[in-house]
């Protein structure tokens, strides 16, 4: 039985709209945090990120979803193995102080004693301290880390989506320590199972196949035999289109899977090409 680790909190939502588009669905047990998996062979349970990192290391859980700053920072990013980053959740950790502080912003470095910064992130603030070359005390927080200045901290490392959080306490950002999502992870045991590691394979698979899907649109285009070949020329298609001759002779139909983000200059240069009845609509999987 393949032991996975899902997230609570915020990941959560995310973790299981993904599986559900996946087709793998989750249904609440007796007790709340072990759901059921209609995947075969699987069984969940759900904990919080720092507790799956921690789990995963120890080899109690097999998979599990986490952030990649709790994998750094707990130190098990040379332990783990990364199966799959969803792109979700992104947020950067950095490092960010009052605006008043700084000097051409940037941090004093001759304070008259050592700057106090606060984390959630002990490893991580400390390696960019030493990294920095501050002379700086470090202070453990426990949520709610951008209060700390002025009063209880001159600095704070913490994650951010957009920073506006940051804005609205008077911090600047003055570093980037690194870029976190919510990513896939399995022990190295688990890989080495060829049992699990089947069940692990297709859990991946699935999963990637919505995060293609995600990224792209399938993109449908009326064109006459003359303007065939313009119009496939200016289709980005994951391998070739797919061409069918409409009734009557009266031109083609062709179909691609095309990058969501590229939509807005592809469908005016097909219209330009001769393209007609230009339809887009979404897709659920994609599997290479």
């Amino acid at each position: 039985m393949l032991k996975l680790a899902l997230p609570k909190g915020r990941m959560q939502e995310g973790v299981t709209a993904l599986m559900a588009d996946a087709g793998i669905k989750l249904r609440a047990g007796s007790r709340g945090y072990r759901p059921h998996v209609s995947l075969a062979g699987v069984e969940a349970k759900v904990l919080k990120p720092q507790s799956i990192v921690e789990m995963l290391r120890a080899g109690s859980r097999d998979i599990g979803f986490a952030g990649a700053d709790w994998v750094e920072e707990l130190g098990a990013s040379g332990t783990l193995v990364e199966l799959l980053d969803t792109e979700m959740d992104p947020v950067r950790l950095v490092a960010a102080a009052p605006v008043e502080l700084l000097v051409g912003g940037k941090l004093p470095r001759a304070l008259g004693r050592p700057l106090v910064v606060a984390s959630e992130y002990r490893a991580l603030s400390q390696r960019w301290i030493a990294a920095e070359g501050l002379n700086a005390h470090f202070v453990y927080s426990f949520g709610a880390t951008e209060v700390f200045p002025p009063e209880d901290a001159d600095c704070i490392v913490d994650n951010t989506a957009t920073g506006a959080t940051l804005v609205a306490n008077g911090l600047e950002i003055v570093g980037e320590l690194m870029r976190s999502s919510t990513r896939l992870y399995a022990h190295p045991a688990a890989m080495a199972d060829a049992t699990k590691r089947d069940i692990i394979d297709r859990f991946v698979m699935l999963l990637g196949s919505v995060l293609s899907a995600r990224k792209r649109a399938m993109l449908e285009v009326n064109v006459s035999a003359e303007a065939l070949e313009a119009v496939c020329a200016a289709l980005p298609c994951m391998r070739e289109p797919t061409i069918s001759p409409l009734h009557g002779g009266a031109g083609y139909a062709v179909k691609a899977a095309v990058p969501r983000a590229d939509l807005p200059r592809i469908i005016p240069e097909l219209k330009a090409r001769g393209g007609t009845d230009i339809v887009v609509s979404a897709l659920g999987q994609i599997v290479p």
